[in-house]
């Protein structure tokens, strides 16, 4: 089951106006499989949730990245995991997705996918394979934006994550 949540503008850093809808649901099946952009998660590990900085833009925000070609969402989950917090996921439940509208209408429609997880630590973080993150955190959930503001999707997502948690 699929639930719209929230829907906010979003203004790309090129200018371009996006329009994302948020829905909280149980699986990903539904999906166009060509259409899955991203995989980021609320990773918790010991209580704390883990955040990543990314150097090159010098933000912080949760683990995840891109989906590559051939990859199920969950393989780019787990993968992403490991590279960039040196953690290993040892559970994961979806927590919903952004479908991103190009209100220009020159590309079709895309989703990036959220989870929840539970991970361990593997070893000690040094850095992921294309080099943009070289910091990772482990906060209190409801301390998040002090390092990143995602709107009231953000919110929707760190709410459901706490729910599952708990």
């Amino acid at each position: 089951m699929k639930k719209l949540i929230i829907s906010e503008e979003y203004i790309g850093n090129v200018g371009v106006k996006y329009i994302f809808e948020y829905y909280e649901c149980d699986s990903f099946d539904h999906l166009p499989k060509e259409s899955l952009r991203q995989c980021y998660s609320t990773a918790f590990y010991n209580e704390k949730m883990v955040i990543v900085h990314n150097g090159k833009k010098d933000t912080w925000g949760l683990v995840g990245g891109s989906v590559e070609k051939g990859e199920h969402p969950e393989e780019t989950l787990i993968r992403e995991v490991q590279e960039e917090s040196n953690m290993k996921v040892v559970e994961f439940k979806p927590l919903g997705y952004q479908k991103v509208i190009d209100t220009r209408g020159i590309q079709k429609p895309f989703y990036q996918l959220r989870y929840f997880t539970v991970v361990e630590k593997i070893g000690e973080f040094e850095s992921d394979p294309d080099g943009s993150i070289d910091k990772i955190l482990c906060i209190n959930p409801k301390d998040y934006k002090k390092y990143f503001d995602w709107g009231g999707i953000g919110e929707k997502i760190i709410e459901k994550a706490l729910r599952l948690k708990d």
